[in-house]
């Protein structure tokens, strides 16, 4: 189930929050737990029990080592937490890439490949798996106590608005919402997360989905076949789908959270006005850089080691990026492409392009991103090199995709939406449309507005099949 279905927006939303409201407040952590193990379900069915399994054998190893006073009892417990975590994504999410790349060497020695039987991937495997590592590490820095209840935190891992693709959370950001978020339940946060929610679903529905089919279209022909200026167009399209497909989801998981009394973290802030690829990092998929900061970066020894080994870590740190994206090898290259432009900027790159300006800077950026969306939307390396060949090679080939008004008008409001913070004080004035509350005619207008957004994304819902999220593959 995804948000932008008819299913979610006609049915399971709104009896949650009839529900939800309904009940009193020491019910609706159970109630909430409760429809979002029906949520995943309705989903994944034969994992909901695997998932429900490393939530309570985690709840209790970390509970177990916050009441030890023993050092080395405590360091035990959290690599135990912690390799079982990792232990459960390496299996479920690497082991066919594995079995794979030890059949290709097989064969190329003349040894029979082993056989193997796929595993299927759990839905939002690579999400939840960083938050209960989180909740380990966090309690055994000692940054937060941990949850009194198992269902308290089993509520943490498997809330339903987070749990198929972020934010990612971490525990000491809403431990204490879990526990208690009636100071946030306010008339005014259940309208604001509205028409948040309104603001994703429509990113995701209107511009992202119409995107989204002509770029199938085009990753589906050969290179051979795709033209320079076709080649282009599918990339810059698939960047725009996405930023509004996973920026939407996001903004629709933190208008919901706020419906229900929490406040997610921010996982976008209109990442294309970057002026280079670190800042284009601290905008993008913000709680995962954050994440991989705290929880790897840090630990390696962030700014404190020297600069070869700081460069190393950034390198290390972004080819886990690219194989947490995806199990396959564009991704880990995707990954060590965004490291090399990282380390770059590091070395001399920020310093000799600051000379240019701010709109050079954002061009020159959004270029470099656009290259690496080749590696991250093609299905194999050798596709993409081929793709990003196309994209140079300037030549006549003919192209048989025909580009309709409605796709050109997202294309616009795509462009539109992505740049238009880079001038005067759009970003901190959609911050504020966003978050504070606001005069009643003001409110209302913003409602009104939302209601209607919402009509129009369900009536392109029931009228179209198309409805992709991307990140699902993740």
């Amino acid at each position: 189930m995804v948000f932008s279905s008819s299913l979610f927006l006609l049915y399971f939303f709104p009896a949650f929050l009839i529900g939800y409201y309904l009940l009193p407040h020491k019910f609706r952590n159970i109630f909430t737990l409760l429809a979002s193990i029906f949520f995943y379900a309705w989903g994944a069915p034969d994992f909901i029990f695997i998932v429900l399994g490393s939530v309570l054998l985690d709840f209790y190893i970390v509970d177990i080592m916050h009441k030890s006073t023993l050092p080395k009892a405590r360091k035990i417990l959290v690599s135990l937490s912690v390799i079982l975590n990792i232990g459960l994504l390496a299996y479920f999410k690497y082991a066919n890439f594995l079995v794979d790349n030890f059949n290709v060497l097989l064969e190329i020695f003349g040894f029979k490949p082993m056989a193997w039987v796929n595993i299927a991937l759990p839905i939002g495997i690579s999400f939840f798996t960083f938050q209960k590592m989180t909740y380990s590490v966090d309690v055994y820095r000692g940054v937060h106590a941990p949850l009194k209840k198992v269902w308290d935190y089993a509520l943490y891992i498997l809330m339903f608005p987070q749990l198929i693709a972020g934010p990612i959370v971490r525990f000491h950001e809403i431990a204490d919402q879990i526990e208690d978020r009636r100071a946030l339940e306010t008339a005014d946060a259940r309208l604001l997360g509205f028409f948040r929610f309104v603001v994703g679903l429509s990113k995701k529905v209107l511009i992202a989905n119409v995107l989204g089919e002509k770029v199938d279209q085009i990753f589906a022909m050969t290179p051979g076949e795709i033209s320079t200026p076709l080649a282009w167009i599918g990339v810059i399209a698939y960047s725009f789908q996405i930023y509004y497909d996973f920026s939407g989801y996001s903004d629709m998981a933190i208008g919901i959270g706020r419906m229900i009394g929490f406040k997610f973290p921010e996982n976008f802030n209109n990442p294309y006005i970057s002026q280079n690829i670190t800042e284009f990092w601290k905008r993008w998929h913000i709680t995962l850089g954050r994440w991989m900061r705290d929880y790897l970066y840090i630990p390696l020894g962030g700014n404190r080691v020297p600069k070869v080994r700081l460069y190393f870590n950034l390198w290390v740190v972004f080819l886990i990026s690219g194989l947490w994206h995806g199990a396959a090898w564009n991704f880990v290259v995707w990954g060590a492409f965004h490291g090399f432009f990282l380390i770059a900027d590091r070395m001399f790159l920020i310093r000799v392009t600051k000379v240019l300006g701010k709109y050079p800077n954002i061009i020159i950026t959004y270029f470099i991103t656009l290259v690496g969306w080749v590696l991250f939307r093609a299905e194999t390396l050798s596709y993409a090199v081929g793709y990003i060949g196309r994209m140079f090679a300037f030549d006549e080939v003919g192209s048989r995709i025909v580009f309709d008004r409605h796709f050109s008008a997202m294309m616009v409001a795509g462009a539109l939406f992505a740049f238009v913070a880079a001038f005067g004080k759009t970003e901190k004035w959609w911050m504020d449309v966003l978050e504070h509350p606001k005069k009643t005619g003001k409110m209302i207008a913003l409602i009104a507005l939302a209601v209607l957004f919402e009509m129009i994304c369900i009536a392109a819902i029931t009228s179209s099949g198309f409805n992709p999220f991307i990140y699902f593959r993740f």
